[in-house]
């Protein structure tokens, strides 16, 4: 028994289970990635010699609404952990759509963003501002469409007959620890993006 137990436990040295340190690995390599497309956006910033400018083009109410849809999704997200490290399943799933339903409206406003930008002439070849913009925002949003993809993953999984196993709060706390970095990447990309001004 004692051994059955031991081969099922995934702690590091650390006492951290190993798949979450495996998360926070992977989410400090994303910020690498992150940190160099902010940061060529910042250096190229202002550069363009050709328009759309940004000020003739960023609709920072109608991007407000998907960044509002976005942080709504992290509390959701916090509630689907909740449940699942509380027992309540209900809850958990509940949420868990909910998060994935935001997600969703989130690239959907993301969508009509870039489709907007199209028709008023700005793409990525147009000028800086259009190559790093599309790059930026674009990568962010793979994220996004990626961790709807997981979270699905999970809420399928969670309604299986075993459910997502004795481990289920882990695996909301590693989704969640996804989701979350995604929602605080978009919180400094629309700082600079939409509130500086250029």
């Amino acid at each position: 028994m004692a051994a059955a137990t031991h081969e099922t436990e995934h702690h590091t040295s650390t006492g951290v289970d190993n798949r979450k340190v495996m998360m926070w690995t992977f989410l400090a390599s994303e910020c690498l990635f992150f940190g160099a497309l902010i940061s060529t956006y910042l250096i190229y910033q202002g550069q363009s010699l050709v328009g759309p400018y940004p000020a003739e083009i960023l609709n920072i109410p109608v991007t407000s609404a998907s960044t509002f849809v976005l942080l709504m999704s992290s509390l959701t997200m916090v509630l689907a952990v909740y449940g699942a490290q509380h027992g309540r399943l209900g809850m958990m799933k509940l949420m868990l759509l909910s998060t994935i339903l935001l997600g969703i409206g989130f690239l959907g406003f993301q969508a009509y963003e870039f489709t907007e930008f199209v028709h008023e002439g700005l793409g990525l070849t147009t000028n800086q501002f259009g190559m790093t913009f599309f790059v930026l925002t674009g990568f962010h949003g793979t994220h996004v469409f990626f961790g709807v993809l997981y979270l699905l993953s999970l809420l399928i999984a969670s309604n299986r007959r075993t459910g997502l196993g004795r481990d289920r709060a882990l695996h909301m706390d590693i989704a969640g620890l996804y989701w979350h970095f995604v929602d605080i990447v978009w919180i400094v990309i629309f700082t600079i993006i939409y509130l500086i001004p250029h």
